[in-house]
């Protein structure tokens, strides 16, 4: 029973024409079975409108329109020849339906206005001489009233459809925008993941090529400087491994989660320690503190360390062997401001100018893009008096 009905709702036009070819059949018996009870024939004219009613029928789901317009003609054909009403006159009643269900808006005003007069026409042309005009009114409204339920059925079903079709649209554009804010989502954790392994790894890398090579220059001359040296790039390795590992935990929130491996992010105070670091591995760093110290928000903290640490990196990379570097950290009342230069031969203007376009500038594209998430501006440029300046203000917030 259920393919059957999948196949009648996958073949409605074979369902129309088995409804047309059963409307003629009823058609054809009853006009027969009157016309011999009057002892005459059928008139040549009803078997054409017949076969036209009925085929509006067939077709009424295909070219609704068009089959409400050749439903009204034969409707006044009859009326004009005086060919009386018929079983297949019920055509017009579907015909209403559908134009309203699913005809353009113009055709359901027509056929509302046809279905309307319909009744009264036919009450005129062929009046029940046996009823007074009072029955004869009482049966025009009685006729009328199927053909406004027809269309108020048929209006109905189109405005449901329009809603679910509404709610389907809806539903599909909120599937669609779902996807594009997951996308986004996705390529902005993946953005964050970068910027922060391009951060562990240049800062602590860099870090360790430097103590490698010291070690080796001084293996044989200064063997205790090597040692140190090599103790240096062992805690560093240790403490890359710790970040990358606390980064790695983000792509399986449920196992780190249950092992507890979080590791809290680096915040303005580190800043110290980071600059000691740096000084440990030969690299001559000024640090200041201007204004007072407070809390700030974790973002603006976390922004702060990565661009320092990241600056100093890029002492390390282009500054040349005996370049010197200065760090300012300033609390202003709505800002925090970081000013880091160095006085070495600075970094290549593509680095800087073109954002890293030959692939090597990771590091001040990851230090806009976390400015900017952060709501700050960055310049950085070379220093009038050589050497790479670096400017940043971060907009501040109370700390929850």
């Amino acid at each position: 029973m259920q393919r059957l009905y999948d196949f009648l709702r996958r073949h409605p036009a074979w369902v129309d024409g088995f409804w047309a070819a059963v409307l003629f059949g009823i058609s054809v018996i009853g006009g027969a079975s009157l016309e011999a009870s009057r002892g005459t024939d059928l008139p040549a004219l009803v078997v054409p409108v017949m076969l036209l009613l009925s085929l509006v029928v067939a077709l009424r789901r295909r070219m609704p329109e068009r089959m409400l317009v050749l439903a009204v003609a034969v409707g006044a054909a009859q009326l004009v020849l005086d060919v009386a009403t018929l079983p297949a006159d019920f055509a017009l009643l579907v015909i209403v339906y559908t134009v309203a269900a699913v005809g353009a808006r113009w055709a359901s005003r027509f056929a509302l206005t046809a279905g309307l007069c319909a009744a009264p026409l036919a009450q005129l042309r062929w009046p029940n001489e046996e009823t007074s005009a009072a029955g004869n009114i009482a049966v025009m409204i009685f006729q009328t009233v199927p053909f406004a339920l027809a269309w108020v059925l048929g209006d109905s079903i189109r405005t449901r459809r329009a809603y679910f079709a509404q709610l389907e649209e809806r539903a599909a554009r909120l599937e669609k925008e779902r996807e594009a804010q997951a996308k986004v989502a996705v390529a902005a954790e993946r953005a964050r993941i970068a910027r922060e392994l391009h951060d562990v790894v240049a800062h602590n890398v860099s870090v360790m090529v430097v103590q490698a090579d010291g070690a080796a220059y001084v293996l044989d001359a200064a063997p205790d400087q090597a040692k140190k040296a090599l103790e240096t790039i062992s805690s560093t390795g240790r403490q890359a491994l710790a970040e990358m590992r606390r980064l790695l935990g983000v792509l399986r929130t449920g196992e780190h989660q249950e092992a507890g491996e979080y590791v809290p992010q680096p915040d303005v105070q580190q800043i110290e320690d980071l600059v000691e670091q740096c000084r440990g591995s030969g690299l001559p760093v000024d640090f200041r503190i201007e204004g007072t110290p407070r809390p700030l928000p974790s973002g603006v903290e976390l922004t702060a360390y990565r661009i320092v640490q990241e600056a100093l990196t890029n002492t390390r990379k282009h500054g040349g062997p005996n370049a010197g570097a200065s760090v300012r950290l300033v609390y202003f009342d709505d800002g925090l401001g970081l000013l880091v230069e160095d006085d070495g031969k600075g970094a290549p203007h593509e680095l800087y100018e073109e954002g890293g376009f030959d692939g090597q500038g990771h590091g001040l594209i990851g230090m806009r893009e976390r400015v900017g998430m952060v709501g700050g501006t960055l310049d950085a440029g070379p220093r009038p008096g050589g050497g790479f300046r670096i400017s940043v203000l971060l907009p501040l917030k109370p700390a929850h």
